[in-house]
């Protein structure tokens, strides 16, 4: 089985704190594929790869199991 919404919720909710999260299972229900938009303080000062990056870390475990993963926005608060 996939990864579920849910696990990918918790794991960014937990390791980069957002202020706004929303996660997408755009793969009809298998958890292969998600589109996400969060804002995070931790984003501060990074580069747009650079976030990308963080998120793609704070999900390692997950991304073992995801086929693809669409990083809609990821902002700072401001």
């Amino acid at each position: 089985m996939g990864v579920t919404k849910e696990q990918v919720e918790s794991s960014l909710t937990s390791k980069l704190k957002p202020s706004h999260l929303e996660v997408i299972d755009t793969s009809g229900g298998c958890g292969a594929s998600f589109a996400i938009e969060i804002v995070s303080e931790q984003f501060q000062g990074k580069r747009l790869l650079e976030r990308h990056r963080i998120v793609n870390a704070a999900l390692e475990d997950e991304m073992k199991q995801i086929h693809a993963l669409s990083i809609k926005k990821a902002l700072t608060p401001e």
